[in-house]
C-alpha cells in the first residue's frame, strides 16, 4: 500500500549497479584478471564485497551482535546494468535472485511501481552516439529489462546520466516515463526536488529527477557513508514546503556500499532503518512519487553533460583533466574515439551490404538480435553480421575512455570487441585493421613500455583462434581426464567427429570447423595438441598455458593426480587431508626422500619419484624447497665425478644457474 496523503517527504535513495563487459569476445568467457586477487576477477570480488553484501546488509544489535538481516534493495531505488546482470545470473544466482525479489516486494508495497530501473544495454556515452546506435541500446535495455523483471520498465537510468536531447527523445518514444540527472543538468530546477517536465524537439515529453548532488557526494566519497546518524540528519535537515509534495533523493554507484567503501551497505541500512522510524517521511522509488505527483514544471536541458565529467562529456573523447591518478595524460582518448568511430561506420556500411539480400530489413534484424538471442533460423553469414554489430556496439563501453591509460583493463576489453567485430567483417578486415591501427598509433600511452594504442591493440589480439582454442582444451581434458570432458567451451559446441577429429561450432553464429587433434607430451607437465583445420589450413601447436582456463585447470589437475601418485606416501596423504602440514612442505619432504644425503645411496635412489617431485614443483608453480637445494648442491658440488654427472642435468630445476653444471661438470 502506498503511505499517502500525509507523507510530509519522501526519500529515495538510488544506487546505479554495473560492470562493464569482462568477456573476451573470441571464446566468450571472463578471464583471470591479476588485479582483482584474491578473487579471481573484478566481478567476482566486487560481488562478495557489494553485491551479495546489499540484499543481505546486517544491523548490529546494541551488544554489538547481529539484530536482523536486511535486503536494502527493498527499499532503495536500483538499476542493474544488463551486462552485469547476464554475469550475475550466471555465476552468482543466489544474489540475482535476492534482487529480483527486492523489486517484486517493492512492487507490492508501492501500488505495482518496483525499484528497478531499466538501462541502455551497454555503457555507452548515448550523445556521442548515433540516433539509430541509441534506439538499438535503449531498445535492447528495455527487451532485457521486460525479460528479467517480467514488467515494463517506467524509468531507465542513462550511462553516467550522459544526455541530449536526442537521447530523451529515444527514451520517451519507447515509454520510458523518467530518468534522473545531476542538478546541474537542467537549468532552473524545480523546488523541493520535485520533477521537471522536458519537452523534447520533436514534442515529447519524459519527467526528470534531479538528485541532491551535495548528499549524493557525502555518501559516494565521504563523510556520509562513514556517519549513518549524520548521513540521516543531512537528509532530514532538506527545507520541505508549507504544504504539498517534496522528495529529496540521493544518488551513487551501487558499488559504493561495500566495494568503494567497507560495510557501505550496513551504513545503508542504518539509514534506512533509521528513517522509516521517522514521522512523515516515506521511503520510495521515483516511479510510486511520480504516480502521484506527475511532471508539471517546465526545464530546459543542459544538453552534453553528464554526472562524472565537469567539462559535460569530454573525458569520453578528449584530454579534459578528468582523471584518476595525477600527473598522467590522456590525449589518448580523442584518437581512441575517432578511430573506433571510423571503425564503426565502415562496419555498419559493410552490414547493410552485406545483410539487405540476407534479411528483410537489416536493422530491425539488429534490434530484434539483442532481444530474442541468436536467430537459429538464419544462414551462417547472416548471424555472423549480427554478431559483427554487436561487437560494434560494445567496444563504445564507456570505461575505455574513464581511467587514465589506453593500456588499462577497460579500454583494452573494448580494443577487443573492435578486433572481433573486424574478424567477422571478412575480406575488408585487414583493411579496417590497418585504418584503426592508424587512428591508434596517435594515442600514446603514460607507460613507454606499452608504446602506442596501436601495440596495445596487436597485444590484446589472440595467439590462436577461439576455434582453435576451444578443439585442443577439450582434445586434452579427453586425453587426461575424460570423465571431466564438457560438450560447451565458452562460445563453442565441441564434440568428436571420429577418434582425431572434433567438430566446433559458434553457438552464436554456427560458423562450423572440423579440426584433427593429436594430444603429445614431450614432459609429463607440458601436454602439447597439434591441430590441423581441414580440409585444409594452417597448422597449429597449442600448450598447457594457450588453453582456455577451464580446461587448463582441468588437465593440471589430472596431472597432478597422476605426479602425487608416485611422489606422497601414504602417511603424507593423511598429513595433507588433516591439514597438519603445509603442501608445499610435504612435497619438499618428498623431494629429500628421493634425493639422499650420502652420495653412496644414490644408486638406490628413485630417480622416476625425483623427477616426479621436481614436476610438482613446477605445475604448482612454488619456489623450489630451501633443504633440497641445500642437499642438491653438496651433492653436485662435492660428490664424486659420477653422481656429478647424474645429477647436474637437474641443476636448473633446482633453481640453480645453467653456469654451475659447466663449472663444476665432469
Amino acid at each position: 500500500m502506498i503511505r499517502e496523503p500525509g507523507a510530509r517527504q519522501s526519500v529515495v535513495v538510488h544506487a546505479h549497479f554495473y560492470q562493464p563487459p569482462r568477456e573476451e569476445p573470441w571464446l566468450d568467457l571472463v578471464e583471470r584478471e591479476a588485479s582483482a586477487a584474491p578473487a579471481h576477477d573484478w566481478n567476482e570480488r566486487i560481488e562478495q564485497e557489494c553485491y551479495r553484501a546489499v540484499v543481505a546488509a546486517r544491523i548490529p544489535a546494541s551488544d554489538g551482535r547481529i539484530a536482523r538481516i536486511a535486503n536494502t534493495l527493498e527499499q532503495i531505488s536500483f538499476n542493474v546494468g544488463p551486462t552485469l546482470v547476464e554475469w550475475l545470473e550466471r555465476e552468482a544466482p543466489a544474489t540475482w535472485a535476492a534482487m529480483l525479489h527486492a523489486d517484486d516486494k517493492s512492487r507490492q508495497r508501492h501500488g505495482g511501481h518496483g525499484n528497478a530501473m531499466a538501462m541502455p544495454y551497454h555503457h555507452s556515452i548515448l550523445p556521442l552516439a548515433s540516433r539509430r546506435d541509441k534506439e538499438t541500446e535503449v531498445f535492447w535495455g528495455i527487451a532485457d529489462f521486460r525479460r528479467r523483471f517480467g514488467r515494463e520498465p517506467e524509468g531507465m537510468w542513462l550511462p553516467e546520466t550522459a544526455v541530449d536531447d536526442e537521447t530523451l527523445d529515444v527514451l520517451a518514444a519507447q515509454g520510458i516515463r523518467f530518468t534522473v540527472l545531476a542538478p546541474h543538468q537542467v537549468e532552473s530546477p524545480p523546488p523541493f526536488g520535485l520533477p521537471g517536465k522536458y519537452t523534447t524537439r520533436h514534442g515529447r515529453s519524459i519527467a526528470l529527477f534531479l538528485y541532491d548532488g551535495d548528499l549524493s557526494h557525502g555518501v559516494a566519497f565521504g563523510p556520509l557513508i562513514t556517519d549513518a546518524v549524520r548521513w540521516g540528519n543531512a537528509m532530514l535537515a532538506r527545507p520541505t514546503p508549507a504544504a504539498g509534495p517534496s522528495v529529496v533523493s540521493i544518488a551513487t554507484d551501487g558499488e559504493t556500499y561495500g566495494h568503494h567503501h567497507r560495510f557501505g551497505e550496513m551504513a545503508l541500512a542504518a539509514v534506512l532503518n533509521r528513517l522509516a522510524t521517522e514521522r512523515g517521511v516515506v521511503i520510495e522509488n521515483y516511479a510510486a512519487f511520480l504516480a502521484r505527483h506527475p511532471a508539471e514544471h517546465p526545464v530546459r536541458l543542459v544538453e552534453n553533460t553528464s554526472w562524472s565529467c565537469s567539462h559535460g562529456i569530454e573525458r569520453w573523447r578528449s584530454d579534459c583533466g578528468c582523471r584518476t591518478k595525477p600527473h598522467t595524460d590522456q590525449a589518448w582518448r580523442a584518437p581512441l574515439r575517432n578511430g573506433l568511430n571510423w571503425l564503426a561506420g565502415e562496419i555498419h556500411r559493410i552490414f547493410e551490404a552485406e545483410a539487405t539480400p540476407l534479411l528483410s530489413d537489416p536493422w530491425r534484424a539488429r534490434d530484434a538480435y539483442g532481444t530474442l538471442g541468436p536467430p537459429s533460423h538464419l544462414p551462417v553469414r547472416a548471424r555472423e553480421l549480427l554478431e559483427m554489430e554487436r561487437n560494434a556496439l560494445r567496444m563504445f563501453t564507456s570505461c575505455g575512455w574513464f581511467f587514465d591509460d589506453i593500456g588499462g583493463l577497460e579500454t583494452i576489453v573494448c580494443l577487443r570487441y573492435a578486433a572481433r567485430a573486424i574478424e567477422l567483417a571478412g575480406a575488408d578486415g585487414p583493411r579496417l585493421a590497418a585504418g584503426l591501427r592508424d587512428f591508434l598509433a596517435a594515442a600514446r600511452s603514460n607507460d613507454p613500455a606499452l608504446g602506442t594504442g596501436a601495440d596495445v591493440f596487436d597485444a590484446a589480439l589472440p595467439r590462436h583462434p577461439g576455434p582453435i582454442r576451444a578443439a585442443a582444451g577439450y582434445a586434452v581434458v579427453r586425453d587426461l581426464a575424460p570423465d571431466r570432458g564438457r560438450s560447451t567451451v565458452g562460445a563453442y559446441l565441441v564434440g568428436p567427429a571420429n577418434d582425431d577429429v572434433i567438430t566446433v561450432r559458434h553457438r552464436r553464429t554456427g560458423a562450423h570447423t572440423e579440426i584433427r587433434t593429436q594430444v603429445r607430451r614431450p614432459a609429463r607437465t607440458r601436454p602439447e595438441v597439434d591441430l590441423q583445420p581441414l580440409p585444409a589450413g594452417d597448422g597449429r601447436v597449442l600448450e598447457l598455458g594457450d588453453l582456455p582456463e577451464w580446461e587448463a585447470e582441468e588437465a593440471r589437475r589430472a596431472i597432478r593426480r597422476e605426479l602425487q601418485a608416485l611422489v606422497l606416501s601414504d602417511g603424507d596423504r593423511e598429513r595433507l587431508a588433516g591439514g597438519t602440514a603445509d603442501y608445499r612442505a610435504i612435497l619438499g619432504e618428498a623431494l629429500l626422500r628421493h634425493l639422499p644425503p650420502d652420495p653412496a645411496l644414490l644408486n638406490s635412489a628413485d630417480v622416476e619419484r625425483m623427477v616426479a617431485a621436481l614436476d610438482l614443483f613446477e605445475l604448482e608453480r612454488f619456489p623450489m624447497f630451501f633443504d633440497a637445494q641445500t642437499r642438491y648442491h653438496a651433492l653436485a658440488v662435492n660428490g664424486p665425478p659420477g653422481v656429478r654427472r647424474w645429477l647436474l642435468p637437474f641443476a636448473e630445476r633446482f633453481g640453480f644457474a645453467a653456469s654451475l653444471a659447466q663449472e663444476f661438470g665432469a
